[in-house]
Formats: structure tokens, C-alpha cells, sequence
């Protein structure tokens, strides 16, 4: 592993650091800097607000997905994968986090590479954070303009209901720092809970007749199959590639595992119920999104209430691939923190760009939906669990005497190699999966034209 320091700057040491404090000096190290006298201020964000920013990102359109993961292995394997994988995410939360606070000068996934790859790393991990927010911008898009189709009865092409929901996403995504965007996730939040509340009174009031007399707590099926049913959860999952962008706008990034133990907690939770009560009211054929199995009036319904969430979960992936690529241009540069013309031209600029990159994906190619898929097993699986073992493998090497320091912590060691080993799996696993739900379609006539209603 590389020893390297972005841009030679030396990280603390790992008796420097602890999850209580920031470690000294990490405020002068860090990519913001002191930001007394500045015009713009970014490190201004509280951990409960963190915590709303990671559950509106987090807890949106994937959790629709997930009473159909329970229809293809059951009930029990369902929600026993859903609590193992959000306990994972946990872990590697508290991993990543370790690293931020050893490593302020860290920013992002593309700065993290840096560190333990060497040039190579940070922009093959930079490039994959951009690409699968964009990716997932389109999907929030997508998702947006499913909503807007069943609330108006499908009146219009659907690629004008991806337009229509585009523009407001766009806008959402302009603040420049993450402290404005928090205060619209909080009823964005809000919205998402209430939806699928609303989702599960729908399917509780009308069952589907006969389904819970052939119940069955597991489903005996293929690999292909009931490996669907770990990617969905996986992805559910996947918000740890913004972790390091949002603590680094902290008022106090010590606080940062608090705002993760709240949303590990709360989604794993949500998404346990939810899928549940879903899955065993609406039966084996539930669709994905479920609010599509629904009675018409729930199903608008639901989907109405969800259009926030989907709208502000698709403008924080916009902003955090913008900012990614803005972050590089001026970093230790007076654009970055003052009302400069030519910084609020680039990053009105870099806003239209990723969210048209979304739009164009969302609209003009037939199969963006499974290369979402592609997307996220490359990177989601890295981002929210594989290369978090990277992360306390290298400061082990690094700061506690190399080879040595594995064998005297050999459970935290095995842990990493593990966790390392399993975001490998997800991502192999993830791609073949993927790869085949392609060709099935082509074969099956399914993939529509591009640009088409």
C-alpha cells in the first residue's frame, strides 16, 4: 500500500486520533481550512443534520425494491439480509469515519484513492463517485417520473415527466454548500416515512385474496435469482461514497459516528418494516417499485408524498458530483470560498451538466435502469463496504509498525480482509447478475427504443 499524503500533507497519527475529538490541527489540514473571515462557510453543518442528509439520501426510491428481494427468498432469509447488511454498513460507517478524522485532508472517495493508491487510485475512485451520482441522480429522476405518470394517469410521454422533474432537481441541487440542501431534506424525509406508511396502510387494506394461506417463511430459487435479493438491500444501502463530503462541511466531524449510528439505526428499521408489512400483504408478485402494487388512489397516494424525497435525493447526487469536480479545480483557491463570478459560473455550470448527464442517460438509454445496476456493483460495492477494510488495513501498515500490527490486532485484521473480500463478491456477483438481466431483456423484446414514451 502506498505511504503517500495528499498533497504532502503528513496525517496524524493513530494515538492522535479518536471519534471524540478531532485530531490536533485537522481544522488547518482539512480542504475548507479556517473559515472565519470567509464569505462562503461550508464547515457550518450539525450531525443531526447530517444525519437527516444521509437518511434523505439513503432512504428513497431503493427501498421499493426491497419487498420484492423478500418475494424471491422469503421472509425470514429476506429480512435477516436486510438487518446483516445494515449492521455491515454500520461497521464500515465507523471505519470510514476513523479514516476521515486520521486524514483531514480528505474530502472524497478520489482523495481517499490517493492515499492508498497512489495518482491511479484517486481518479479511478474519483471517476466512479461521479459517474454513480449521476447514475443515481437518474434514477431519482426515473423515479420521479414514474410518480408523475400514476398521478396523472400516464396523460403524457414519459420522457416530458422526466423533463418536468429534471428542472426542479436541477435547482435544488445549486446551494454551494451542503447546510442549505440539509434544511430541504428535513420534509424530504418527512415525506419518505409518511409515503411509506401510507404504502403499507394501502397493501394492509387491501391484501391480496388467498396469499397469506400458501405463505411460506423462505422460497427455494436459483443463484441469478436470489442474488437479486442481496443487491437491492446492498444498494438500499449505498450512501457512504457522500460520507466524506459531508463530514467535511462538520461544524464538529467528531460528532460524525453519531449521525451514522442514526441512520444505520433508523434505516435498517424502516426498511425491515416496511418490506415486511409489504411483502406479506401484497404477496410473491410484488412489483418493484411496490407503491406500483397498490390500489390506484394509494398508489398516487404514496407516490405523491414520495416526490420530495425522490426530488432532494437526486439533487444531493448532482451536488456531490459537482462539488467533487469543483473541489478539485479550486481547492486552496479564492473561488472556493468567495462570490466570485467566475466560481459561480463553474459550478452553475458543473450543476447543468451532471443533472443534464442524468437527464440524457434517464431518457435516451433503453437500458439505464440495469446500467444503474453496472454502476452500483462496481462502486457501491466498494464505496459502502469493500474499500473500508482498505482503509484500516493501511493505517494499521502505515502509523503501527506494518505486518506486525496486523498480527497484534489479527480480529480487527481478519474483519478488514473480509470486509475487502465481500465488496469484491458484491461487485462480481453484482455485474454477472446485471449482465444477464440484459441479455434476458434483449432476448425477450422488453428494451423499448431510445428517446421514446
Amino acid at each position: 500500500m502506498s505511504a503517500k499524503k495528499f498533497e504532502d500533507v503528513s496525517s496524524p497519527s493513530l494515538e492522535a486520533t479518536d471519534l471524540n475529538a478531532a485530531p490536533l490541527g485537522y481544522h488547518d489540514v482539512d480542504v475548507f481550512g479556517r473559515e472565519e473571515d470567509h464569505q462562503i462557510q461550508y464547515k457550518t453543518l450539525t450531525w443531526p443534520l447530517v444525519a437527516v442528509l444521509m437518511i434523505a439520501e439513503i432512504v428513497s426510491n431503493g427501498m421499493l425494491s426491497l419487498p420484492s428481494s423478500l418475494a424471491v427468498v422469503g421472509l425470514v432469509p429476506g429480512l435477516v439480509l436486510i438487518v446483516f447488511l445494515g449492521s455491515f454498513a454500520l461497521f464500515t460507517s465507523w471505519l470510514l469515519i476513523k479514516f476521515k478524522m486520521r486524514h483531514p485532508e480528505v474530502h472524497n472517495m478520489g482523495d481517499a484513492g490517493f492515499i492508498l493508491f497512489g495518482p491511479v487510485g484517486r481518479e479511478v475512485l474519483a471517476f466512479g463517485t461521479v459517474v454513480f451520482a449521476v447514475f443515481a441522480t437518474g434514477g431519482q429522476i426515473l423515479a420521479g417520473q414514474i410518480a408523475l405518470g400514476v398521478l396523472s394517469s400516464n396523460r403524457l410521454c414519459s420522457m416530458l415527466y422526466t423533463g418536468i422533474f429534471a428542472i426542479p432537481t436541477l435547482l435544488c441541487s445549486l446551494p454551494r454548500t451542503l447546510d442549505q440542501l440539509s434544511w430541504l431534506s428535513v420534509p424530504s424525509v418527512i415525506c419518505i416515512i409518511v409515503a411509506g406508511v401510507v404504502g403499507m396502510i394501502g397493501a394492509g387494506l387491501h391484501p391480496i385474496e388467498g396469499w397469506r394461506d400458501q405463505f411460506s417463511v423462505t422460497v427455494s430459487t436459483d443463484f441469478v435469482t436470489a442474488f437479486i435479493s442481496i443487491t437491492n438491500p446492498v444498494f438500499a444501502y449505498a450512501g457512504h461514497f457522500m460520507f466524506f463530503i459531508l463530514i467535511s462541511e462538520m461544524r464538529q466531524p467528531k460528532d460524525a459516528m453519531k449521525a451514522a449510528y442514526t441512520l444505520q439505526i433508523f434505516a435498517t428499521t424502516f426498511y425491515c418494516v416496511f418490506a415486511a408489512v409489504t411483502y406479506i400483504y401484497l404477496g410473491p408478485d410484488v412489483a418493484s417499485p411496490s407503491f406500483s402494487s397498490l390500489p390506484l388512489k394509494w398508489s398516487k397516494a404514496a407516490y405523491g408524498i414520495a416526490i420530495p424525497n425522490f426530488l432532494i435525493a437526486g439533487s444531493l447526487y448532482s451536488h456531490t458530483a459537482a462539488k467533487l469536480i469543483f473541489i478539485r479545480f479550486f481547492r486552496k483557491s479564492r473561488h472556493l470560498h468567495e462570490h466570485t463570478v467566475f466560481g459561480w459560473g463553474i459550478w452553475i455550470s458543473l450543476i447543468a451538466l451532471m443533472n443534464g448527464a442524468a437527464f440524457v442517460l434517464a431518457v435516451g438509454v433503453p437500458i439505464f435502469n440495469y446500467l444503474i445496476g453496472i454502476a452500483a456493483s462496481l462502486f457501491a460495492s466498494w464505496y459502502t463496504y469493500g474499500i473500508a477494510g482498505a482503509f484500516w488495513l493501511y493505517d494499521a501498515w502505515v502509523y503501527k509498525g506494518g505486518y506486525e500490527a496486523w498480527k497484534r490486532r489479527w480480529a480487527m485484521c481478519g474483519l478488514s480482509w473480509l470486509t475487502l473480500a465481500a465488496g469484491a463478491f458484491i461487485c462480481v456477483a453484482g455485474m454477472y447478475v446485471t449482465v444477464k438481466q440484459i441479455v434476458d431483456a434483449y432476448d425477450s423484446g422488453e428494451v423499448s427504443e431510445p428517446f421514446s414514451c
